[in-house]
């Protein structure tokens, strides 16, 4: 008697449907990361940085091993992230106009989104790893999508005295943003490497200043420091570390503002604290963190301890509020922070997404995201 051949039980048609989609964007993922962006080939040996496998840490991250990593992009694609990372209302968003740009005062500080930062410094605007397109990705057909709009669009920005960047990945550095800005920033302040990319993207040379860990620069009279952050880079499969990351100090009009980029916890903190140090205000990450890569994101009690570090007075928490880019709560890591900050008597600074700030003494602010 022929034995029937046993089906196979077939997935329910949403999740068969979502791992299709899954396969396409990384096949298309890989493809547009190699097409749009290049691999470097340059190199650096002038740098302390720059090893034989690229720019590196002072001290290694520890790394994923093959399965770790697997099943972290499996999760991340197929479904594996628990509710709750997406907020289900529209955040807060206080619009910003070309006039109140204008007429605001110097040492204003306006948060635009993710570690999207406008300060107005001796007269003149300042912008950090501006990050306009409508998701963090090397496709604007799939991957992280902003909760909210911008709250002033890249057409009513003002002129800008320089971009200011921390690294190249798709959540600090896009390639759209980039290209309208350049008609109206008279320079780009990169690390070693992210300067070519933008060379390589159209941006004349000669509006680009790259700088290697602890080099400055004046520009109108307000100083920028490149100093050590804890991270990595690259936005192919294939440039791995081909371009520095870097966190910034801006010292203007007496004040001292710290700006971390994506950073994990590390003893630069300290060092940096020491050397140019105590900030007014520190720009600290605290979004977008997961145990298993701390190393290269601080956790939000390392974000608090970080600030001490670097000797602050007022904490801005920033990387969070705008992309889905990890497994915890989208409001998580303000509220996390916010409890600490009040357990351990720090002032940190939480204001809605185009509010304005004063840098040298911020107002207080409310836990806006508890309104959802």
């Amino acid at each position: 008697m022929e034995r029937k051949r046993e089906k196979k039980p077939v997935p329910p048609r949403g999740k068969r449907w979502r791992r299709v989609v899954a396969g396409a964007c990384v096949s298309a993922s890989a493809l547009a990361y190699a097409g749009l962006s290049g691999c470097s080939t340059v190199s650096y040996p002038q740098s302390p940085q720059f090893g034989d496998d690229g720019f590196q840490n002072v001290r290694k991250p520890r790394p994923l091993g093959w399965r770790e990593t697997s099943k972290l992009w499996w999760d991340f694609l197929v479904g594996g992230k628990p509710a709750g990372t997406v907020p289900t209302r529209s955040i807060p968003v206080q619009a910003v106009t070309r006039v109140q740009l204008d007429e605001a005062p110097d040492g204003t500080l306006y948060r635009l989104g993710h570690s999207t930062v406008l300060l107005k410094l001796d007269g003149r605007f300042w912008l950090t790893d501006p990050v306009f397109s409508e998701r963090a990705s090397p496709v604007q057909w799939a991957g992280p999508k902003r909760f909210h709009a911008p709250p002033i669009t890249l057409d009513e920005l003002p002129p800008l005295a320089a971009v200011v960047l921390s690294h190249d990945h798709y959540d600090h550095l896009d390639r759209e943003t980039v290209r309208v800005l350049a008609a109206k920033t008279e320079v780009f302040l990169t690390p070693l490497g992210v300067g070519d990319r933008l060379v390589r993207w159209g941006v004349p040379r000669d509006q680009v200043r790259q700088l290697d860990w602890w080099d400055d620069v004046e520009l109108d009279g307000v100083r920028f420091t490149a100093t050590p952050s804890q991270h990595f880079s690259g936005r192919t499969l294939f440039d791995r570390n081909a371009t520095l990351w870097a966190s910034w100090v801006i010292r203007a009009d007496g004040l001292r503002i710290f700006f971390s980029g994506d950073t994990g916890y590390f003893d630069g903190f300290r060092t940096i604290g020491e050397r140019l140090g105590p900030f007014d205000l520190t720009l600290l990450e605290c979004g977008a963190y997961d145990r298993r890569w701390q190393d290269v994101h601080m956790l939000p009690a390392q974000t608090l301890q970080a600030h001490r570090d670097l000797g602050g007075r007022s904490l801005v928490p920033i990387h969070n509020s705008t992309f889905d880019l990890a497994f915890h709560g989208w409001s998580e890591p303000m509220e996390t922070l916010y409890t600490l900050s009040r357990q351990g008597d720090v002032q940190i600074v939480t204001p809605t997404i185009g509010q304005p700030l004063t840098i040298a003494r911020p107002e207080a602010t409310e836990p806006w995201w508890r309104a959802e």
